[in-house]
């Protein structure tokens, strides 16, 4: 596994001289504060269940019952087999937990927070509504099952959302088979807050706006479903888990000057998607991004506009988006169809979070759910 920075005293105050007399700048005492960790540091431990750089995935041409590939999304709602498709979901997070059962794998995947109960916990599930391609059915019903039926979570407790592009969300993907009270928040309150944005986006000095939920932490548990769609060369020429939170943080400072790839990491460090971190260890004191899925039932080689360009009938899931997003650009978007992925920024996918491809479990590949 990659090294972990050390978190040590990085932080001097300069005592200031209240006594009369001058004193040079070299005679001012100083004293060493530990630094306070505000995002996260290579290495640290997120999540306390799973090997966070473990990725599990399946393609199966089953979870569809015919061949669209330029389907509209209401088509698609047609074309899915949705006994295969929950059945694979379990299928991965078997998968990816190492149990045997799937209500075992899911108890392992999903963390309560320490203090409440399950009915209590506030459950935020990022979805992707930019253009013709956003989460299938299907795939959002049963990871709010889990959450509902498995777990004990209330569904008022759910919200789905886009702080972006999901101002008509509720209308243009009517999600079907949701339990009971699920909230389908649209923007869910806007991107509205300002947050730190760390290293390496503008050397960490400067804020941008966020889901206000999150900044103030009033989301315990939040799932990242991504799509699986082309993109810029900037953003590795993929939009998959990292960019779905170009819909929890605002965009805009991607496009300009000194955005790009550095944005795009720099997000996914903070406190509002990966949780609070302890000062004194680096690592999560309470994981919050803790289920990461790509839904490749359908996917594009271009985007993140247009109407999907395959149909890869393909899912990968794991519990840490810069992993996820990595492993499946390399070995689905790149290895198996052949697409253009900006390696360069892919891999720093990994080695900005502390990790490197040798560290990969499985030698990289994506580990068969169905296998």
């Amino acid at each position: 596994m990659g090294s972990r920075r050390k978190s040590g005293m990085s932080r001097r105050l300069f005592l200031k001289a209240t006594a009369a007399g001058a004193l040079t700048l070299s005679s001012i005492p100083t004293i060493i504060v530990p630094r306070r960790v505000e995002a996260y540091q290579p290495g640290a431990k997120l999540h306390p269940n799973i090997n966070s750089l473990r990725v599990a995935g399946l393609r199966d041409a089953a979870m569809t019952t015919a061949v669209n590939e330029r389907a509209s999304w209401n088509a698609q709602e047609k074309l899915v087999a949705w006994d295969v498709v929950q059945e694979n979901i379990d299928k991965l997070a078997v998968a990816l937990a190492e149990e045997s059962s799937s209500a075992d794998a899911w108890k392992k995947i999903l963390v309560k927070p320490p203090g409440k109960s399950w009915a209590d916990t506030v459950v935020a599930i990022k979805t992707n509504n930019i253009a013709q391609q956003h989460t299938r059915s299907a795939v959002m019903s049963k990871v709010c099952h889990v959450l509902t039926d498995v777990l004990g979570v209330t569904g008022s407790n759910v919200h789905i959302y886009d702080g972006q592009h999901g101002g008509g969300l509720s209308r243009s993907t009517p999600f079907s088979g949701l339990p009971e009270g699920v909230h389908v928040g649209d923007q869910w309150g806007g991107i509205n807050v300002r947050t730190d944005v760390p290293a390496p986006y503008q050397q960490g000095q400067r804020q941008s706006r966020c889901l206000g939920h999150l900044v103030r932490d009033e989301v315990d548990i939040l799932i990242n479903i991504a799509l699986c769609k082309g993109h810029g060369r900037e953003f590795g020429q993929f939009t998959m888990c990292l960019k779905n939170h170009f819909g929890t943080f605002d965009p805009g400072p991607a496009h300009g000057e000194g955005g790009g790839a550095d944005y795009l990491i720099a997000i996914n460090k903070t406190p509002a998607i990966l949780g609070r971190m302890d000062p004194a260890t680096g690592n999560a004191l309470f994981p919050r991004q803790q289920l990461c899925i790509v839904d490749a039932l359908w996917a594009s080689q271009p985007g993140p506009g247009g109407m999907p360009t395959a149909q890869l009938n393909a899912m990968t899931m794991g519990t840490f988006g810069p992993a996820v997003d990595y492993v499946t650009a390399m070995r689905l978007r790149k290895d198996t169809m052949n697409w253009p992925v900006n390696e360069q920024v892919a891999t720093r996918m990994l080695t900005e979070f502390g990790y490197g491809a040798g560290d990969l479990p499985n030698g990289g590949q994506i580990i068969d759910a169905l296998g």
